[in-house]
């Protein structure tokens, strides 16, 4: 069988492809079980496979690749216009396999054991944050219900802070309300240890890491930013220019232009949320600190000030920060910082 490009509907047990030679022409078209896989590709010469960049993707991509094989992974998004008719598996799978033949289509990089072993952790991280806020605000509900009304808890609310909170109310509560608070403490107290233990995993990729001790002297840019960019853009060459890099994280404007007329509005928010949140956040606090410096990025952040608004400027200093980033990753540099300017008196 003369296969020059295959296209896989990646699933749990059962798998789609869809194949097709130098004409493009179907030359095959089957189902493949879990344990058939490995064995009907070792067989098959090499060729070029194309996969959705969706869960399970980067495995797959890796093992294809160690037989042999040219893997390249696609967005979901990318795959969609070329379904044909109905949506199913057959039809998926020619889709992946006519998209990864346009000469313009952009792919995604695959990556490596440890770079995907790192950004779970980074995943891991954020779903415990968010399950500690739920829980506080959890916390913060149950008591107002008696008339116990606390401020925001953050960071700094324990389980200690709960159970003096208790003691410093002179009436009894009720014997269920008393064991309920106390398991909503043990359940912080265990939220927070798993914090610690991600923050010492993630502490111990950052002193390992040289590309993360690069990033860490852009302003802005904080160890988990840093080791969470380093994850997630495992191939920086793949984006032409900074900008691309910066519009592949949403920080660039969204267009809505039609007949000759340009119209830009909010930016695009199409990438990572969790690195788009990170690099804002770092924004923010390069902005917030920016009065009375003088060096060049402080006097334009100052300048920016003056006729937009604080988050405005945060996103545009987040989209240049990204492209400082690329810039990193791609030519292996060091960070050179801003160079100050001397004001007259």
């Amino acid at each position: 069988m003369n296969c020059k490009r295959i296209g896989i509907e990646l699933a749990k047990n059962v798998f789609q492809i869809h194949g097709v030679n130098a004409r493009d022409e179907v030359v095959v078209k089957k189902q493949l079980k879990l344990n058939q896989m490995i064995e009907y590709f070792s067989a098959l010469p090499p060729c070029n496979i194309a996969m959705e960049a969706c869960g399970t993707a980067h495995y797959w991509s890796r093992t294809l690749a160690s037989l042999g094989h040219h893997v390249k992974l696609i967005a979901p998004q990318h795959v969609k216009p070329y379904v044909q008719r109905g949506k199913n598996d057959a039809n998926d799978a020619a889709a992946i396999c006519e998209a990864a033949s346009r000469p313009h289509m952009k792919f995604v990089a695959t990556k490596n054991e440890a770079a995907q072993a790192m950004q779970l952790v980074h995943r891991a991280r954020s779903v415990t944050i968010k399950a500690r806020v739920a829980l506080l605000n959890e916390i913060r509900s149950t008591l107002a219900e008696f008339g116990i009304v606390c401020k925001a808890l953050g960071a700094t609310c324990t389980r200690t802070t709960l159970i003096d909170t208790m003691r410093n109310e002179s009436r009894v509560f009720p014997a269920p309300l008393s064991e309920l608070l106390h398991l909503l403490a043990d359940r912080l107290t265990n939220l927070d240890a798993e914090m610690e233990r991600f923050d010492l995993m993630l502490n111990t990729h950052v002193k390992t890491s040289a590309v993360v001790k690069r990033l860490i002297a852009v302003e802005g840019i904080g160890p988990i930013t840093a080791s969470a960019m380093e994850c997630a853009a495992v191939d920086a060459n793949m984006f032409k220019t900074g900008r691309d890099f910066a519009a592949w994280l949403g920080l660039t404007p969204r267009q809505n232009s039609s007949g000759g007329k340009t119209k830009l509005s909010g930016i695009t928010k199409h990438g990572d949320s969790y690195l788009l949140t990170l690099l804002i956040q770092g924004a923010q606090n390069v902005v917030r600190y920016c009065v009375n410096k003088t060096d060049e990025r402080s006097l334009w952040i100052q300048s920016l000030l003056l006729r937009r608004h604080n988050n405005v400027v945060a996103v545009a200093l987040a989209n240049k920060t990204a492209r400082i980033v690329w810039s990193l990753l791609t030519k292996g540099e060091d960070y050179r910082p801003p160079r100050l300017i001397t004001l007259e008196a």
